[in-house]
């Protein structure tokens, strides 16, 4: 391993995985290891600590995606600080939106250890790491969303996207907007003749790709 970070904090609710981690950053030659359990644990651990590299989870058990707002503080905190994301998610919506909100790697749980070992000494060093076919599928879904920044959606339509970003179902954003629930049937189907989404969850990748 090169020299990089020199303190490091592991973010994950698993005590299997964390003492994983422990014995992998042990045998890397890594001595100030501190771990988390949950996203408040995380943030008060990296406020205390300053760790030069953080690893990070993006679920905490009923918490949904909320590693990816721990990702976004820390960043804001500390810009300087190197950000490993560990996840089971593969979507390259999520990974993109781990990147831009300041991890600077990310790495599959499912990946082998020499996988990993790879994604830390990178991003320990200060650079970035992706898979190749991570990487080759965050692109297309890059210049997906370069593609649909020319569609001329109307504020009702970008309201209704934000809202389906968000996770509401069709009845929850007619009742958010105070429409008719055949009216949001109708704006979807507008949506999805505009955007060339042909199911809901082609509809919701693609509202989590864009700036609405």
């Amino acid at each position: 391993m090169t020299s990089g970070a020199t303190s490091i904090l592991i973010a994950d609710d698993h005590p299997v995985i964390l003492r994983g981690f422990r014995t992998l950053m042990e045998d890397a030659g890594m001595t100030a290891i501190h771990e988390a359990t949950t996203i408040v644990e995380a943030y008060r651990a990296f406020y205390r600590q300053r760790p030069g590299m953080v690893i990070a989870d993006l679920t905490f058990g009923d918490q949904g995606l909320s590693g990816l707002s721990l990702i976004q503080r820390i960043r804001t905190l500390e810009r300087k600080t190197r950000i490993l994301a560990f996840s089971m998610h593969d979507d390259p919506t999520i990974i993109a939106r781990a990147l831009a909100n300041g991890a600077t790697g990310y790495v599959l749980k499912d990946a082998p250890a020499t996988a990993f070992l790879a994604a830390f000494d990178q991003v320990r060093r200060g650079k970035s790491y992706l898979d190749h076919d991570i990487a080759l599928r965050v692109a297309m879904l890059n210049a997906t969303s370069e593609r649909s920044s020319t569609v001329n959606f109307s504020e009702r339509e970008r309201q209704v996207l934000s809202l389906i970003k968000d996770g509401n179902s069709y009845q929850a954003i007619a009742e958010k907007l105070s429409m008719k629930y055949k009216t949001v049937v109708n704006v979807i189907s507008t949506i999805r003749r505009k955007s060339g989404t042909h199911s809901l969850a082609e509809l919701i990748n693609f509202s989590m790709s864009i700036d609405i």
